[in-house]
Parts: structure tokens; sequence; C-alpha cells
């Protein structure tokens, strides 16, 4: 073969490439948290009042700074996030302990944040895939924060070995059961799940409040807290104070197997997945539609229950009115950004914990407000949930028909 025959080849095989990479979702997301980052700079520039101060001098100062202000905000996110790469070579070069703890910390405190994120995305993105619009996953997370926190208190003398899985399979059947109320109605009655799952979530809130302020209350205190868990209870953490990193991620990790496992690995899952690409189609071939319906809300509200667990177990080691930080909301976000895939579930939530940690350091130290985060994941989730402004600004070639996409059936849906 000539080299000029082999250029060609090399240039047809570069060409493929390049329109295989075109076509792939993953491009879409990866240029939708690019895009969602550039124009959260942008919004960082044009609310500076240095930026303003700029424009009256030129316009080269006006970029300059504007760039500074976003750069300034994105180093903070970064460091917030992950840590100060010299802190952490100078805590390693002292051999200090206590200093390479506090050095680290950040990275470690945002996979501790991404943990809840991880089963509660799981939790909607199973209901996802089965056609179910599981809106609920904050109740059910609540109540499975509440049944855990009934075990791990009032339950004592029991080894970790005993006392740990016992009360994350309060956590799961606790808010199981709050996911099988809707499924059941979904599936009897056709009551909409999205209509029941919100009215669960403030009989959740309610309930939970209630619950707080009376049994579950620690009597030594005043405020709607309960006492601390037993130690046998407790999340083993790999590090000493300040770093609260704890086996929970790898257990949200493991569930996230489990969850893969089950979609796409087994029968059951296949039957599953059908129900939810197209339920008529489910029932001419003689799958069940009722059961599947009941069973996948039981394992969407489970998961969502042990994202309430795993705050319960390994963070707060108690409950409180309010504890959760809209976990189970984000979510939803979460398992549109990932696809409704159980990896894409744990690279989305790795990232908003990333994001959700950094913004605190980007507050102090940049000056921006925490909201701005809010409006990156915002901006990042209209961009997947819109591809096509993605495929046009980046001039991307459309892909094929995907066969596994998820479609969520309408109002009137059976």
């Amino acid at each position: 073969m000539s080299n000029s025959d082999k250029a060609q080849e090399k240039k047809k095989f570069a060409g493929v490439f390049l329109d295989e990479i075109s076509k792939s979702p993953l491009t879409v997301t990866i240029l939708a948290i690019f895009s969602g980052l550039v124009l959260g700079g942008l919004l960082v520039a044009v609310t500076s009042e240095d930026v303003y101060a700029a424009v009256r001098v030129s316009f080269g100062e006006t970029l300059r700074v504007a760039w500074d202000a976003a750069w300034r905000t994105y180093k903070a996110l970064f460091i917030g996030s992950v840590g100060d790469p010299a802190r952490i070579m100078a805590a390693f070069q002292s051999g200090d302990a206590e200093a390479i703890r506090r050095a680290v910390n950040p990275f470690f405190e945002s996979l501790v944040q991404s943990t809840p994120y991880i089963f509660a995305g799981l939790a909607v993105a199973l209901g996802f895939r089965v056609g179910l619009f599981n809106i609920g996953a904050e109740g059910q997370l609540f109540i499975g924060a509440t049944t855990t926190v009934v075990v791990a208190l009032f339950l004592k003398g029991l080894p970790a070995i005993i006392h740990v899985p016992l009360a994350l399979l309060a956590g799961f059947i606790g808010g199981g059961f709050w996911g099988f109320i809707p499924g059941w109605l979904k599936a009897k009655t056709g009551g909409h799940e999205v209509i029941n799952t919100i009215m669960m979530n403030y009989i959740a809130f309610r309930l939970s409040e209630f619950l707080l302020r009376g049994p579950l209350k620690n009597p030594e205190g005043y405020s709607p807290i309960t006492a601390e868990i037993q130690d046998s209870a407790k999340l083993w953490r790999f590090f000493e104070s300040p770093i609260r990193f704890h086996i929970g991620f790898f257990i949200a990790l493991f569930c996230a197997y489990l969850v893969y496992l089950l979609l796409f690995k087994t029968t059951w899952g296949f039957t599953l997945r059908t129900v939810g690409s197209n339920p008529h189609a489910a029932r001419y071939a003689g799958m069940n539609i009722v059961k599947s319906t009941v069973v996948a809300m039981f394992l969407s509200g489970g998961l969502a229950g042990l994202a309430g667990a795993n705050e319960v177990l390994g963070v707060n080691h108690n409950l409180a009115v309010a504890f959760s930080s809209g976990y189970g909301f984000d979510s939803i976000a979460l398992a549109l950004l990932g696809k409704s895939h159980p990896l894409g579930v744990v690279l989305a939530a790795i990232l908003f914990g990333f994001l959700r940690n950094g913004a605190i350091q980007m507050q102090l130290t940049a000056g921006i407000p925490i909201d701005i985060i809010s409006v990156l994941q915002a901006a990042i989730l209209a961009f997947i949930a819109a591809p096509a402004i993605i495929r046009t600004i980046y001039r991307l070639k459309e892909p094929e028909m995907d066969l596994d996409t998820i479609t969520l059936r309408g109002w009137g849906g059976n």
C-alpha cells in the first residue's frame, strides 16, 4: 500500500471516529456540562460590580476583569470541592497527620455529599426505566430516615455487624413502603404517580415532624431532634476528624451495581424496561403491568429510603426536622443528567456532590452567592433536556434512533 493510500485510510478512519463521537450521547452530556460552566462564568461576570467599573475604562479591561471574576469563582469552587493542591503538597511534605487530613478533607467531603445523591438518583432513575415519574423521593427519604433512626436508636446490645444491616434494611423498607402506596394506587386505580407522590411528600414531612416533636424527641433536649443513635449502628468512617468519609459511599456504589444487574442482566429487568418503553406491547406479550408498577415503585422508594438511612447512620447520627437539603428533588435532575443509567447516575451524583461542597468555599472566598450553583445545575439540565441546542451550537450530527430511550407515559397513561 502506497503512502497516499495509507494517508487516505487514516483520514477515513479519523472521519468515521469523529463522526461516531459527534453522534454519541456522552458527547452531548460533556458539552452540556461545559456549556453550563461557560454560562455560569458569564453570569458571574455580568453580575460583578468590578466588571461594570471596567466598562468605563476600555473594552479590553472589561474582558480582563470579567475573566478574572470567572476564574476566581471557579478556582474557589475547585479548592472547596477538591482541595488546594499547594496546601495538600505542603501537608504531605510536613508529615503532620492532622494537617494532611485537613488538606484532603474537601475531596472526601465532596464524596460524602455525593452519597445520598447516588441513592436518590438511582431511585428516580429506576422509576424512569419503568415509565414512572417518582417525585416522592424526598418524602421517601424522610420516612426511610425515620424508620432507620427507630432501629438505630432503640435496639440496644447488638453487634455492629447485625445492627448496621438492620438499620439500613429499616430505611429501605420504610422508603419502599412510602413508594409502594402511590405505586399500588397507580396500578389499581390509575391515580397518577406524580400527584400521589407529591401529596405523599407533604404527609412524610408533617409525619416526621410530629414524631420528632413527640415520641422520637430527645427527652434531654428542647429542639425537635432525636438523641444520638447507638454506636453499633453508625457507619464506619475511614479516617479521624475532620474527615467524615464513611463506608456508605461504597454501599451506594454497590447498590448502583445491583440496579445495573437488575435492569440489564435479568429477565425481570427486561420486563421492567419493556413496561416502561411500551406498556401496551408489554401487556400484549403477557407481562404483568400491575406487578411491575408496584414492585418498581417499592424498589424506587427503598433506594430513596437508603439515602435517608445514609444521612442518619453515616453523617448526622441523629434525626432533626428538615435534615435533608433537597436531595430527593435534586435526584430528578440527576436521573435526567445520568440518562437513567446507574453509571450515569453515579457520575452525575459525584458532579453534584462536588458542586454542592465547593459552593460554600466559593461563597466565602470569591463572594459569589451560593445560588450560582443552582443556576449551573439548571443550565446543565436545560442543555441535557434539549440536546438539539447543543447539537446546533457545536454542529454535531444526529444520532441513530436509540432503542433504549426512556419515554415516560403521559398524564392519561395507564
